[in-house]
């Protein structure tokens, strides 16, 4: 979320940007679902922009509520099923997997009643000062809101690879950051969060994949130089 339509437009037109770079970097499949967040967040962003279109009529009712309800699910049910299911993918076969997989049911667990909430009701906006307060009426919000923190940033922290870790940092600290900032009704953080946690995948996305048991028991018993 940014301040204005014209800074989500151009913030998600440079986190987009970074997405498809990301993904053209990937060489080992399994980090695709991950490599993928940052052209999701872009994507996130511009629909913010016509979010911000609609408060001021400058789109039609149907078109503004469309924008609404999408912006809703991305950020809602969508993000804390696909961030664990990037790192389960991304770690590869091992105890860390395990770890992960309780996380991954914890997220699509939170990710039902979110999906039910935006589908139910009409997805409502507010601006205030420099930022937009969403409502889309789910109940026991704090619960959820929790399971969905845990299952993300949980799954980053948990991943034992260090870009992933240093991830989960930022988007905690992140998250804790852009509320304080929007409870005092100035612009948004979440723009910068976005950019820097796309900055940070484009980086790890090029990277191999993690060894599975086989190849790790083969590069154990091969012999030295």
């Amino acid at each position: 979320m940014c301040w204005s339509a014209g800074a989500d437009a151009v913030a998600g037109a440079v986190v987009g940007g970074l997405g498809v770079a990301c993904l053209l970097q990937v060489r080992d499949p399994r980090r695709l679902p991950l490599a993928a967040l940052p052209l999701l967040l872009g994507l996130h962003q511009l629909v913010e922009a016509a979010v911000w279109l609609g408060t001021d009529g400058r789109i039609g009712p149907g078109a503004a509520q469309t924008a609404r309800t999408v912006w809703a699910l991305m950020a809602l049910p969508l993000l804390p099923v696909l961030v664990p299911f990037g790192v389960w993918c991304a770690t590869g076969p091992g105890a860390r997997r395990r770890r992960i997989g309780p996380l991954l049911v914890l997220g699509c667990a939170v990710a039902v009643p979110l999906v039910v909430a935006v589908l139910r009701h009409p997805v409502t906006v507010q601006v205030r000062g420099h930022t937009l307060a969403y409502a889309v009426g789910l109940r026991w919000a704090p619960l959820w809101v929790a399971g969905y923190l845990v299952a993300t940033v949980g799954a980053l922290l948990l991943s034992g690879d260090r870009a992933l870790r240093t991830l989960g940092v930022l988007v905690g600290a992140g998250a804790a950051a852009c509320a304080v900032v929007w409870r005092l009704a100035f612009a948004s953080t979440w723009c910068a969060l976005a950019a820097l946690a796309a900055v940070l995948l484009l980086g790890w996305a090029g990277g191999p994949g993690p060894a599975g048991p086989a190849e790790a028991r083969q590069g154990a018993g091969s012999p030295g130089p």
